[in-house]
This record gives structure tokens, sequence and C-alpha cells, in this order.
């Protein structure tokens, strides 16, 4: 990584010397020879990590070295330090390290809320401000939320299809060492001169055209983060088509991995989309180029656009996959089949076709054409529809079933299912153009958006954390702390994110320092409420930390699911199967006597029974 940044930096001095060009350039928007830097530090890292070697090799003509597969699987904890291709592994390297970013994350929050606790200056300067909330946002949604979830799925999709692996495990294992890198990249711009980039997670142009050096640390950064989850997706795709277990037909997958494909869909389609507005923002500010500035015959409205073509998909790349572990945690503890098993996989693959028909909603009062407006409200109410069977569905699973609640990551299900409706209905409320003009660039937007991610996007993660705990880990967590966790969580969340929509509703603007002093009181009710949501997560990571080394022993399958992953030992060998499986039903028969997903190995002469028809009496 050194000698990376040390040649980007001998580069720039070399060519502006040849140029005749001053050897240090620092205007505000400069600074070549801390941008090339930037760029060829992650390389030089990547490099010295091995990353490349099979690569050049196969460039050069040379014959490559076969893998021994040295690299392969866990035996100690230093083994989650290095570059490992076992995807058990690489999910939890992804797991840990975005939790590390969750903590940054909050804590940014926290300085954010202490500062609005009141009216008036009170911790942190203004521009200081802008830097904490763009940096909070950015490092939320791509570090944490994005990431976590490739992670979850990276542990335990494979399991689910039957796959020793996935398809591409040095892939696999490159895509979550980008992560860091963008990670460091985002935080380092603190140090930068002038401070962090603070136009925002959205970089609008052209405010982020002539923003301080930090905001090229958010174009850089981005697209590294971008390019870790574009070859996660890549590799869950061609595992899901090309790698299901023998007898598994696309009506026998879990939701889980129907979750996956959705959005390793809308990855791989949308995410080029905001590569290619900060690569312009980027070429603007250092290149002097004018995608972005009107002056010079630039299109501003165009930069908006681009982006949210790609970030209102990214809403349900960050939803989808919690839509699919909440049905399988819903279906598990409350022993019932997936209501609507067929309609819920169709209607993920509808939301992943509708989103693209959204994106413009965010722009209702930007400037854009006004005849687009009506459309994209339809589009808005229209995405809705298959949105609502889920919840319609997971409600139907519910209904006469066995609910055991014994479980955090029921209880955490449970109540995602109550604040992610109320999120919901504060959508569609945004959908319509006279409320959405009406609160446009006020509270009201932050609520809505926090009880969606945070209700409902983190509330699935924490589900899905405690529910394959002890699939991971052979260890069962303390539920006591789970259920302190849970209630804590879920007070903290209503009442940080709930008073929100009435000062939003009342014309408190989003993005300032401070504010009038009629809207004081609920900010302190805020603020102290974001504190008692921060510490919770505290009980949290003593309850998985505490857990991992000393909790009780789990066995294979300590909540009696049907999914393969619950039909091997906890953590599962290191290739998964001694023998691939064979399915021969589908992953949510409960109450169905005799009814089996997958006969393992070890089961291979067993007889499999017929399948018994059941009816449920209504009294």
């Amino acid at each position: 990584m050194l000698l990376g940044a040390a040649f980007g930096f001998g580069l720039v001095v070399a060519l502006r010397a040849l140029s005749g060009l001053e050897i240090f350039q620092t205007e505000q928007t400069g600074y070549p020879h801390v941008v090339v830097p930037l760029i060829t530090a992650p390389f030089g890292f990547l490099f010295g990590f091995g990353a490349f070697d099979y690569w050049f090799r196969w460039a050069a003509g040379k014959p490559t070295i076969p893998d021994d597969h040295a690299d392969h699987g866990a035996t100690r904890w230093q083994d989650y330090f290095k570059f490992n291709t076992d995807h058990k592994v690489i999910g939890i390297q992804y797991i840990v390290t975005t939790l590390f970013f969750f903590l940054i994350g909050g804590l940014l929050a926290l300085l954010i809320r202490a500062e609005l606790a009141q009216p008036g200056a009170q911790v942190v300067a203004a521009s200081t401000f802008n830097g904490l909330f763009s940096t909070h946002a950015t490092v939320m949604i791509f570090l944490f939320i994005i990431p976590i979830f490739a992670g979850l799925a990276n542990y335990v999709v494979p399991l689910m299809l039957g796959a020793p692996d996935m398809a591409f495990p040095r892939l696999n294992a490159l895509s979550f060492w980008l992560l860091p890198i963008a990670g460091i990249i985002f935080l380092a711009s603190f140090l930068a001169p002038g401070g962090a980039f603070d136009a925002g997670w959205t970089g609008y142009a052209p405010l982020a055209g002539g923003a301080p050096l930090g905001q090229t640390f958010f174009n850089i950064g981005v697209q590294f983060a971008g390019a870790s989850s574009i070859a996660a997706a890549l590799n869950f795709l061609v595992t899901i088509i090309t790698m299901r277990a023998p007898g598994m037909n696309l009506w026998r997958m879990p939701l889980m991995v129907w979750a996956q494909l959705a959005t390793s869909l809308l990855v791989v389609g949308a995410t080029p989309f905001v590569a290619g507005a900060q690569f312009m923002t980027l070429f603007d500010r250092v290149l002097g180029m004018n995608f972005f500035n009107f002056l010079e015959g630039g299109d501003v409205i165009s930069y908006q656009h681009i982006f949210w073509f790609y970030s209102h998909p990214a809403v349900y790349i960050m939803m989808l996959p919690g839509f699919g572990i909440i049905s399988e945690i819903i279906s598990t503890h409350s022993r019932k089949p997936v209501f609507g098993y067929r309609l819920m996989a169709l209607a993920l693959i509808g939301i992943v076709v509708l989103s693209y028909s959204v994106w413009a909603h965010h722009m209702f009062v930007s400037g854009m054409f006004s005849w687009l407006r009506v459309p994209i409200m339809i589009s808005t109410m229209l995405i809705a529809v298959p949105t609502g069977i889920k919840v319609f569905s997971w409600l139907g699973t519910l209904f006469y079933g066995k609910i055991h609640t014994y479980s955090t990551s029921m209880l955490f299900a449970l109540a995602f299912i109550v604040t992610f409706t109320i999120g919901g209905i504060s959508g569609v409320m945004l959908g319509m153009i006279p409320i959405d003009i009406h609160v446009s660039d006020t509270y009201f937007i932050v609520a809505h958006i926090h009880f969606v991610l945070f209700g409902g996007s983190v509330f699935t993660i924490f589900a899905g954390l405690y529910h394959w705990f002890p699939k991971m880990t052979g260890r069962m967590y303390d539920e006591k702390l789970g259920r302190i966790h849970l209630w804590l969580t879920v007070v903290g969340t209503w009442m940080t994110f709930v008073p929100m929509h009435w000062v939003g509703m009342d014309g408190m603007p989003r993005r300032v320092a401070d504010y009038a002093a009629q809207y004081g009181d609920w900010n302190l009710v805020v603020s102290v409420s974001a504190f008692l949501l921060g510490a919770a997560q505290l009980v949290f990571l003593y309850n998985m930390i505490v857990s991992w080394r000393f909790g009780p022993k789990a066995g294979p399958n300590p909540w009696r699911a049907n999914s393969i992953e619950w039909q091997v030992s906890s953590p599962p060998p290191m290739y998964n199967f001694d023998e691939i499986p064979r399915v021969v039903g589908g992953p949510y028969e409960y109450g169905t006597p005799g009814a089996r997903h997958a006969i393992m190995g070890d089961d291979e002469g067993a007889a499999v029974p017929e399948p018994k028809p059941t009816t449920v009496a209504a009294s």
C-alpha cells in the first residue's frame, strides 16, 4: 500500500516536472499529489496481497500455479485476518467488518444528535456538521447495510443451495477486501484539507463540484464500494443459477435465495450508474471537464437522474435480502409453510422490474420536466403492490401458526413487520406529488428513510444475525440479553424517528446544524432517544462476543428448520458436505407428515415417505 502511494506521488511529481508545472498544486479542488496516490495505494495493497498474481501470470503467457487450497477455511482466529477463499470465512469477515463500520456510523450519528439537542452551536461547527452527516449516511449505506447482507448471504446461500462453495472463490475474497479500502478512504476524508466531504451521501452537483478536497475521497471511495458490490453480485448470480444441488429447481429454493437472486440483479444493473455519476463529478473536479457545469454547457439535473436511477433501486438492494431473512424466520418459528410462496418469489422479481421506474420521485422539486411527475407518482404507487403482497404473506403465514417467541430473531421479525409497515405508509405519502412538495427537504424525509432503513433493514439484519448465530459459531447466544437488546432498540427507534415526522410536517429543514427555537423540545426528545438506541447496541455486541466464546454449544438444528444449512453440523465442515445433498421437496413443508426438503449423503438409502395433505380446521 505504501509503495503504491509512493508510486502515485512520484508519478505526479515527475509528470509535473516534465511539463514545466509547479511541483505541488494546492488549489482547493486540485491536489493531484493526493488524488493520484489515493487511487494507486489501494491497488498497491491488492497487489501486495496477491490479488493479481494469477491474472498477471496468465496475461504474461506463463503457466498458472495450481491452487493447493491452502488459503481455504479457518482453523484458528488468525485465519480471519488473511486472504481466504472459504465462503463461510468470507461471510464472517464481511459481518464483523461491517459491524465495525456500523459502530463508526452510529458514533457519527450521536455527534449529530448531540449538536441538534438544542438550538444554537453545541458541539461542532456548521462545516464539521455537514461532514458528519454526509459521512454518517455514506458509511451506513455503503459500508454497513448493503455489504452486511452480502456477508449473511455469503455464509448461508451456498449451504441453502447444497453447494460446496461460491462459484468464484477468489473473486469472492476480492469483493470483501475492496470493502475496507472504501471505508478507509471515506473516513480518511476527515484528514483532508477543508475537512470531510460535505455534500451529503448523494453528492449533488454542482455543490460537489466546488467542494473541498474531501469530496474527492467520496468520489473515489464509492468506486471501490461499488466494485465490491458488483463482484459479489455476479458471484451470487452464477452460484444460484449453476450450483444448485440435484433436485433443487427454482420453486424449491428458499426465499432467502430468491431474495439474493433479485438483489444481485439490481446490483449488477444499477450500480454502474452511481459509479458513472461519481466518475463524471471527479472529472469535473480534477480534470476541468463540464458534465455538470451549467455555465460551460453542462446539465445539472442530469446528475440527479443518473444518481437516482441507481439510488432508488439501491433502496431495494437494502431491503430485498431482509425480506428473504424474515420469510425464513417467520416460517420456521410459526411452524407453517410460507403463505403464497410462489407469489412471494414473483413479488421479489416484480420489485426488481418496477424499481427502475420510480427514480424521479426523489426529484419532484428539482426542476425536472413537470409532465414526468404524474407517471412517476403512478409507478411509485404501483411498486407498493408487490411490497404489500409480502406483508400480507407474512401475516398469512403467522395466521393459525404455532408462533414461537422464545427466539430473539422471531421477536425482531415481528417488530420489523410493524415498523416497516408504518415506514411504508409514509413512503406512499411521499409518492404523492402535493405531499412530497410540502415536506421536501424537511425532517419528514429523514424520519421516513430512517424508519424504513433502521426499522426495516437493520431490524432484519439483527433478526438474521440472531437466527444464524448458532450455525456460524456453534454456540447459542443469551436470549435474555437478546430481549433487552430488542426492546431497547424498538423503543429507541420509535422515540427517535416518530417525532421527526411531526417537526418535519411543521417545516423543520434537514441538513442544518441550527434551527428555530420552536423545535427545541422535540429535538431534545429525539437526541435522548438516539443515545438510548446507541446504548442498546452495546448490549448486542456484548452478547455476541461473549456468547461466541462462552455460549452453550449449539446442535446442528436448534430451530428445527428444514432448509439444508440446518442439516449439517454447526459450524459446517470446511467444504460444507461430505456428499452433495439431493433435494426432494420444498423448504417450508412444516406440518406435513413425512415431508423432507433434502436427503443428505448419509441418508441416501432412506425411503422418502409420500407427504400426506393436512387441513387446518377453523372453529
